[in-house]
């Protein structure tokens, strides 16, 4: 049972990594742009958000899919998520013919919390880093 769980543990961080690494990505290739987003919503310090952003996507993504402090890696990454669906997707302020879209990309977020939130309760499993700490 508990290989079962273990691999169904990764496989879900595998899952989570697969939506925010390539975002993370993304926005460093395209940082110029990127910034001019973040900047037209209003978001502060756009410059220092960026690249916070770009940090947990990438560095939290790669300690998610590895097992590294996955707990708090989890919870900030869950923090994270909620502060974007609300800057990045604020669908009770979109136009008319955009809150479908934003909606559902907030409500995407807030399903991507709840895993990672689960992720925070449940730690990385046995098959990573923090797994194998346990073992010893």
């Amino acid at each position: 049972m508990k290989t079962y769980q273990n691999a169904l543990n990764l496989i879900g961080r595998i899952l989570i990594v697969a939506l925010f690494l390539p975002a993370g990505l993304s926005k460093l290739a395209g940082f110029e742009g990127t910034l001019a987003y973040f900047a037209s919503l209003g978001i502060p310090a756009p410059v220092f958000s960026l690249v916070a952003t770009i940090v947990i996507e990438v560095v939290g993504s790669i300690a998610l899919l590895v097992g590294f402090h996955t707990r708090v890696v989890a919870l900030i990454m869950a923090l994270f998520t909620l502060i974007a669906a609300v800057t990045g997707h604020a669908f009770w302020a979109a136009p008319a013919d955009a809150v479908f879209i934003a909606q559902l990309l907030f409500f995407k977020n807030i399903a991507v919390m709840g895993g990672l939130l689960i992720l925070a309760s449940a730690g990385a499993g046995g098959f990573s880093i923090d797994g194998r700490k346990v073992a010893k």
